[in-house]
């Protein structure tokens, strides 16, 4: 059987079996002919037989002389070794020739933190003539005070919001619980949100609203960001997930512990906390000058 003909049954699956959307199926066809033409070198057609562990060992070192990503290498992969799970269920193939091809190690990005003074410039950006205005620095305190992530923010309820003793109780991935302090100047924009005038309510348990008063979206936090961010002239690359990094990088520099940090994020796993260590550059000098046998101590 063809590889063109054997991939087209894979697709039909998806769609008819699976009901994949018509995105991720463009997505597969794109990579199955874009192997299918480095496949070919010269040939009509592609037959499943043709394909071995070394032609796809060939097209890796293929796609990386072409500079391509590692993320980029790595959707290519999936997408052949999603194939081939099917074909070797379908009998249309007797071995698979991806089962000793080891996938490239995912690239660790580094997170983005900005500093203080960037923060006070972003926070500087919202009308507070209108509530939402008020509601959008609110927000933004909110980010800064706790280092929520956008679900949990979009997500806040009246009742989690315990403005005597400054805590929020979020629910985190897995909806776990955990109980988050925030500022005194966060929970005053709170405050001041949900006691606007102007504030319309048809949601009555969310925290944030629209401007048709139900609850806020996670993309009109992004949409609102992006705007905010292009009047400040801060980078384009800076997100809401960014003041979450911010202010973990912050705590970091400013002495808290990591296992603390782990905790007020809501990480599952310490190791995905220790990343921040590697984002301050003020950490580095002070580690460099704490083992240094040279640095003046």
């Amino acid at each position: 059987m063809e590889f063109s003909e054997a991939t087209g049954r894979f697709l039909t699956h998806l769609k008819l079996a699976k009901g994949v959307s018509e995105h991720t199926l463009r997505g597969y066809s794109t990579d199955f002919t874009l192997f299918v033409t480095f496949a070919k070198e010269g040939q009509e057609t592609v037959s499943l037989k043709d394909i071995s562990k070394r032609l796809i060992r060939r097209y890796l070192a293929h796609l990386f002389e072409q500079k391509a990503s590692t993320r980029t290498v790595l959707r290519r992969l999936s997408s052949l070794r999603s194939f081939y799970k099917f074909a070797m269920r379908e009998k249309l193939v007797a071995e698979n020739p991806l089962e000793e091809i080891d996938s490239p190690k995912k690239e660790k990005r580094l997170p983005i933190s900005i500093t203080y003074d960037q923060v006070q410039l972003l926070f500087a950006q919202p009308d507070l003539s209108s509530h939402l205005g008020v509601r959008d620095r609110a927000i933004m305190e909110l980010f800064y005070s706790s280092g929520l992530r956008l679900s949990e923010l979009v997500g806040l309820n009246r009742r989690d919001f315990d403005a005597k003793n400054l805590v929020l109780n979020v629910y985190g991935k897995g909806k776990k619980m955990r109980q988050s302090p925030i500022t005194e100047t966060a929970a005053q924009w709170i405050h001041q949100y949900l006691n606007h005038p102007e504030r319309e309510e048809k949601d009555k348990q969310a925290i944030f609203l629209n401007k048709w008063g139900d609850r806020l979206s996670a993309r009109s936090v992004d949409r609102n960001f992006a705007a905010y961010l292009k009047a400040s002239g801060l980078s384009e690359r800076i997100t809401p997930h960014t003041v979450r990094h911010t202010i973990a990088t912050h705590w970091l520099e400013n002495g808290m512990d990591l296992k603390t940090i782990q905790l007020l994020l809501g990480h599952t796993s310490l190791a995905t906390t220790t990343i921040y260590t590697h984002v301050s550059p003020k950490l580095k000098r002070e580690v460099y000058d704490k083992t240094h046998p040279r640095a003046k101590k």
